[in-house]
């Protein structure tokens, strides 16, 4: 399993995936799918837009969701993660971030807490990262000395002792730092769709696009780490 695509096509384009190593969780905007690691779909589910970046943590889905202005600089988001079973699809809670000031957009987990990113506007040179605990009580704010990134961060995970952040741009970019938020590197490569650590020193990069006659799709590719380029894909090219 090198290259995955997700079967089917989608209203709104990819937001996140994340994975179990059984299955892949996919976040297309208004629909969760869930699949085998073929792609083949086993699950799909409708859901309010905007449903963004999720994880996967002790068998439910977590989902960055914003229902107000996405990175708006005064600050009219409406944040939320809403909680699904991770077999069913099924809702079992939602909690409100609204600590993320400016949208939130992405999410990931690490030693029981939760981190969740998102917008931001021009002229901020700054990121930040919001941590909750368990129960999703808001801890602190960090900051990333990344400089400005399009619309902030749109897909995060912590795998391999370090922070991965896929952000748009042109080029798109992917901000790495260490555990302690401390800036590794920035490398124009494209994660803004899905990243997610993996076993075996591995990660998972989603991409996709979308056809305005057809839908948007979705596709998982399995990445090596690279201190020159950020990663490497698995067929050995630049992705």
């Amino acid at each position: 399993m090198f290259h995955v695509p997700c079967d089917g096509t989608y209203k709104h384009h990819l937001q996140g995936i994340c994975t179990d190593e059984t299955s892949i969780y996919w976040s297309f905007t208004t629909t969760l799918v869930k699949t085998d690691m073929d792609g083949t779909v086993l699950k799909k589910t409708p859901v309010v837009n905007h449903h963004g970046d999720l994880c996967h943590h002790d068998g439910k889905l977590f989902v960055a969701v914003n229902l107000g202005k996405f990175n708006d600089p005064q600050g009219n988001a409406d944040s939320w993660v809403y909680v699904y079973d991770a077999t069913s699809l099924e809702e079992l809670s939602r909690h409100e971030t609204q600590e993320v000031f400016h949208g939130a957009g992405g999410i990931a987990v690490r030693d029981g807490h939760f981190f969740v990113v998102g917008g931001l506007p021009d002229g901020v040179d700054e990121n930040y990262v919001y941590e909750y605990d368990g129960e999703f009580t808001f801890l602190r704010k960090h900051i990333i000395n990344s400089g400005h990134t399009l619309m902030g961060i749109q897909t995060a995970t912590f795998a391999h002792d370090r922070w991965w952040f896929g952000c748009y741009g042109n080029p798109t970019t992917l901000i790495v730092t260490d555990a302690d938020f401390t800036m590794q590197g920035r490398y124009p490569v494209n994660c803004s769709l899905g990243i997610e650590g993996m076993t075996g020193g591995r990660l998972l990069v989603g991409s996709g696009h979308c056809d305005k006659d057809h839908g948007c799709d979705g596709i998982a590719t399995v990445a090596i780490p690279d201190q020159t380029s950020g990663f490497l894909l698995r067929n050995g090219a630049a992705p």
